[in-house]
């Protein structure tokens, strides 16, 4: 299972792991030892200077600054800088080529970014990139299972690449089947299963390891309603648990239901963020499909 947070951390100032968070967004208490011993800590970074102490229930779960990705001469992400904290549904809303997929595989470790940096958890995706992943679980739009073998030994074969005690395999498995309605099609090929059930399937190996933070490409896109509907109040019952929650869509109605907060994403930039209230009442508009158009100059 994912290592329980503690709720302190301690991070050198100056240190490669440190980073300035936003004003209003950082430790909040700032100390220097009186004995000036390290901290006996494995989230804590060597380097000169003042040790910051880290409250992580009042710190993000997951961070990015200054997101930078170029393919030739297309850059795909330019600048993207936010912050999710612990029980936040955050959506990246954009459309087809927006840049989306590139920021997600960016922040899950799959891309190395050109510059920037992503944190999960206090880890340092470049300095410790083990740590940082174990603490995510990540849905690609394009995942594939393999076909051969049913999606309860997938789920198995994944707790044990994710080093999840060998006893508690089985009763997270057979939870995750019941939080997903798996139960009709759990031991039977992945190779006869349709859309939905595969998509359920990847969203159960996603969730398998108990994740601090969730990412989640395009979840539901090309559901039935009722395989939908189960993604939809799997992602809810994550972020009641505390989860950290970002997923990726072009429905704007999706977007209207399950998100605390939204990241409008256009040609790989930030046009737009903040609650859909704050939204709208700033853009003056009723909806978040005109609030989308305005933001990026196309209403």
């Amino acid at each position: 299972m994912a290592v329980a947070l503690p709720s302190t951390i301690y991070v050198h100032e100056g240190s490669a792991n440190h980073h300035r968070p936003p004003p209003g967004h950082g430790p909040k208490n700032l100390h220097a030892p009186a004995t000036g011993a390290r901290p006996s800590h494995p989230r804590y970074a060597d380097g000169p200077g003042l040790i910051l102490q880290m409250d992580l229930r009042d710190s993000p779960f997951l961070r990015c600054w200054g997101l930078k990705k170029s393919f030739g001469a297309v850059r795909a992400v330019d600048g993207v800088s936010f912050e999710i904290y612990p029980g936040e549904i955050v959506g990246l809303l954009g459309p087809n080529g927006a840049g989306k997929t590139t920021a997600l595989r960016m922040l899950a470790g799959i891309l190395t970014p050109d510059e920037g940096s992503v944190e999960a958890c206090g880890f340092d995706m470049k300095l410790n990139p083990l740590e940082a992943k174990r603490r995510i679980g990540f849905l690609s739009g394009d995942t594939q299972l393999y076909q051969r073998l049913t999606p309860r030994e997938i789920l198995l074969y994944f707790g044990e690449l994710f080093e999840v005690e060998a006893s508690q395999r089985q009763r997270r498995a057979a939870e995750l089947i019941d939080m997903l309605n798996m139960g009709s099609f759990a031991d039977r090929p992945c190779e006869t299963l349709s859309a939905g059930q595969k998509q359920r399937a990847n969203i159960a190996r996603a969730f398998f390891h108990d994740p601090e933070v969730l990412i989640l490409d395009e979840p539901t896109t090309a559901l039935d309603i009722l395989s939908g509907r189960f993604i939809v109040d799997a992602i809810r019952q994550q972020s009641s648990r505390g989860k950290a929650v970002l997923f990726s869509t072009h429905i704007m109605g999706e977007a209207e239901y399950l998100c605390d907060r939204i990241i409008m994403i256009h040609q790989g930039r930030i046009a737009e963020t903040g609650s859909q209230a704050e939204i709208l009442a700033r853009l003056g508009t009723t909806n978040l499909t005109d609030a989308f158009l305005k933001a990026i100059g196309e209403s």
